[in-house]
C-alpha cells in the first residue's frame, strides 16, 4: 500500500508521489523568536518530525528543512517592550527554542535557515517580481499586486470579495488594493534595516518562506510543504503567489496543515491565563513522552483540546508500555542467547496494521492503537522468550517512529546532566517537587529492595514499610509478585 495524503491544496486524499523519488522535499514553516514556544509550537514541531521519521521508515530519502524567522514586527515590537536589543532577544529565544527541542528529544531540520542570513536572495526575488508587473513600490515598501496572480485563494478556497471582507486600508498605506500583501518594508526610526533599491528597509514575513524553501531545496517545486491551518490564509496563499508568478511552476505538490490546539476549549492566549509553554509543561510533568502520546491520540488534522484529564490519560498510557517494558526486560534478562529473531504471524499482523493506519494520511491514533494490541498480545504470551523478544523489538521499531523511546527520558532544568538519561542502566534521574534533580543508581535500589525482603523475612514491616516509602518519594514503586520483588519509576 502506498502512502496517501490528504492535500490541502486538492481538498482530497492522494497517493503520495514525489517529484524524484525516493528523494523527498519537505519544507516547514518554523518559529518566529520573540517569545518561548508553546504547546501549540510543540504540536507543530512533533507532528511533522513523526511525518519525516514515518516517510524515512517507509523507504523515502527526506531533505527536512524548516525556516527561523528572526526579523518581523513583533520582534521589533518585543524588543522594545524589552528595552533591548533585537539581536539579544533574538539570540534569547532562539537558544531557548532549542532547548525545548532538546528536552522534547526532536532532533533539529536538516537545514533551519534564518530569514536575516539570506535577505540578499529576497531582495534578488522581490526585483525580479517588479520586473514581471506582480509588484509594485510605494513610499511605505514593496507589495504583491494580489489581483494580478489570477490563482491567488485556490488554497484557501476563497474568492476575492471573501477576502476583502474585513480588511481595511490603512490611512499610512499607499497600496492599490487592500489585499497587497508587502514584500519588502521601508524602516522606520530607529528600526533594524537592511540596504535594498528601494531604500533602507527588512522583508516582509510572507516572501523568506518562498526564497528559503527553494533555496535549500534546491528546487522551485516542493514535495510537501506544511504548516499549521492558521497559515492556510494569508501566509501559505501569499507564498504560492510570489513564488510561482516569479517561476510559473508549482510551489508545492502537497500540502499538510495540522489542526491547532486549544485549552479547556478556548484559544490559548496570556490574557486568560491559560498560556502553557514547553517548559511549563515539562516543568510540571516532566516526561515529554506524555505530551508526545497526547498529540498521537489525535489524528494531526483534526484540533485537539488539551485537558488534565486528557494528559493523565496520556501518563496512563505511558505507564502501560513503560511497566511491559521492563517486565520484558526482567524476564530477557540472561535469557538472551535464548530467543531469536523471527517473523511471528501474530506480531507481523499487528506491525502491518500499523503501517497501514500510518500510510492513510499518517493516522496517529490507529498506529496507537496498534502498538497497545501488540502489548496485550505480547502480554498473553508472557511466558514465551521469543514471541515476547520479538513484540518487545517491534514495539520499540514502531515506537521509535513516533520519537518514544522507552530507554530514555527528558528532563528540562537539569544542570550538569545529560538531557537523555538510561532509565534501566546504570542510573535514573529523578526530578523533586522543587524542580531540582536527584541521580539514583540501580545498585541503591536493588539494595534497598534486598533490605526490604530481609526485613519481611524477620517480620520487621515497619521497616519494610518505611523502606517502600523511601523509594517512593524517591520516584520508585515497587511491586510484590509471586517471583519477588519488582521495580518501576514513577510517572
Amino acid at each position: 500500500m502506498a502512502v496517501r495524503i490528504h492535500n490541502s491544496l486538492t481538498k482530497k486524499k492522494e497517493e503520495f508521489a514525489p517529484l524524484d523519488p525516493p528523494k523527498v522535499k519537505l519544507y516547514s514553516c518554523g518559529v518566529t523568536v520573540y517569545d518561548d514556544c508553546h504547546i501549540g509550537h510543540a504540536r507543530s514541531l512533533y507532528i511533522f518530525e513523526v511525518i519525516r521519521r514515518y516517510l524515512q521508515f517507509r523507504g523515502f530519502d527526506v531533505r527536512f528543512v524548516r525556516n527561523i524567522t528572526d526579523i518581523d514586527d513583533k520582534i521589533i515590537n518585543r524588543a522594545n517592550e524589552l528595552t533591548v536589543d533585537w539581536k539579544e532577544l533574538v539570540a534569547k529565544y532562539i537558544g531557548r527554542y532549542y532547548e525545548d527541542l532538546q528536552s522534547l528529544g526532536l532532533e533539529k531540520a536538516d537545514i533551519e535557515p534564518r530569514a536575516t542570513e539570506n535577505i540578499p536572495d529576497m531582495i534578488k526575488h522581490i526585483g525580479v517580481l517588479i520586473e514581471k508587473g506582480f509588484a509594485y513600490q510605494t513610499a511605505t515598501g514593496v507589495y504583491f499586486s494580489v489581483r494580478k496572480f489570477k490563482e491567488y485563494g485556490r488554497l484557501s478556497g476563497q474568492g476575492i470579495e471573501q477576502m476583502l471582507t474585513g480588511v481595511r486600508k490603512d490611512a499610512d498605506e499607499t497600496k492599490e488594493d487592500p489585499l497587497d500583501f508587502a514584500l519588502w518594508k521601508t524602516s522606520k526610526p530607529a528600526e533594524p534595516f537592511w540596504p535594498s533599491p528601494w531604500g533602507n528597509g527588512r522583508p516582509g514575513w510572507h516572501i523568506e518562506c518562498s526564497v528559503m524553501s527553494a533555496k535549500y531545496l534546491k528546487s522551485e517545486t516542493l514535495d510537501i510543504h506544511a504548516g499549521g491551518r492558521d497559515l492556510i490564509f494569508p501566509h501559505h496563499e501569499n507564498e504560492i503567489a510570489q513564488a510561482e508568478a516569479l517561476t510559473g511552476k508549482p510551489f508545492a505538490r502537497y500540502w499538510i496543515h495540522h489542526g491547532l490546539l486549544t485549552i479547556d476549549g478556548q484559544k490559548m492566549s496570556k490574557s486568560l491565563g491559560n498560556f502553557v509553554t514547553i517548559k511549563d509543561f515539562l516543568a510540571k510533568h516532566h516526561y515529554a513522552d506524555v505530551l508526545k502520546l497526547f498529540f498521537l491520540s489525535t489524528h494531526y488534522s483534526h484540533p485537539i483540546d488539551y485537558t488534565d484529564d486528557k494528559i493523565k490519560e496520556a501518563k496512563q498510557a505511558l505507564d502501560r508500555v513503560i511497566n511491559f517494558n521492563e517486565e520484558i526486560t526482567r524476564r530477557l534478562s540472561g535469557h538472551q542467547s535464548k530467543t531469536k529473531q523471527a517473523t511471528i504471524k501474530e506480531i507481523e499482523e499487528i506491525k502491518n496494521n500499523f503501517i497501514e493506519a500510518m500510510d492513510d494520511d499518517f493516522n496517529t491514533p490507529r498506529g496507537l492503537a496498534s502498538i497497545f494490541d501488540l502489548v496485550s498480545c505480547a502480554n498473553k504470551n508472557i511466558e514465551k522468550l521469543d514471541f515476547i523478544y520479538n513484540a518487545q523489538t517491534t514495539i520499540k521499531e514502531l515506537l521509535g517512529i513516533f520519537g518514544i523511546s522507552l530507554m530514555k527520558i527528558v528532563y528540562v532544568g537539569v544542570k550538569n546532566l545529560d538531557a537523555s538519561v538510561n532509565v534501566i542502566q546504570p542510573d535514573i534521574i529523578i526530578k523533586n517537587k522543587d524542580g531540582s534533580a536527584i541521580v539514583i543508581e540501580v545498585k541503591f535500589i536493588e539494595a534497598k529492595i534486598a533490605e526490604r525482603n530481609e526485613a519481611r523475612e524477620h517480620a520487621r514491616y515497619n521497616l519494610a514499610d518505611e523502606i517502600r516509602r523511601e523509594l517512593e518519594e524517591k520516584g520508585i514503586i515497587l511491586k510484590d509478585t509471586k517471583d519477588g520483588t519488582t521495580w518501576r519509576r514513577k510517572l
